[in-house]
């Protein structure tokens, strides 16, 4: 999965690190609420998983508005420790 599109990731999970941090941005809806995205940020957790991962921590901050029409952003930034 190429998540380039909507966050900075760490391409270093897959080479054997006890912790790997990852930034997902959340792109909250225009009209009503909830994040637009939300299968992406599932879809990380679960990548990392497969690859040996569990989420240890993840906090979130705002990220502004990415302008009139575009909602909210919120910087979700997680923590994940290899499963030995």
């Amino acid at each position: 999965m190429d998540y380039s599109d909507y966050s900075t990731y760490s391409t270093a999970s897959g080479q054997n690190l006890h912790y790997v941090v990852l930034q997902v941005t959340l792109k909250e809806k225009f009209l009503g609420t909830g994040s637009g995205n939300l299968t992406e940020l599932e879809s990380v957790i679960n990548d990392q998983a497969s690859k040996g991962y569990r989420l240890h921590t993840i906090t979130t901050s705002n990220g502004g508005s990415k302008g009139l029409l575009g909602g909210d952003r919120i910087q979700a930034t997680m923590v994940f420790e290899k499963i030995v």
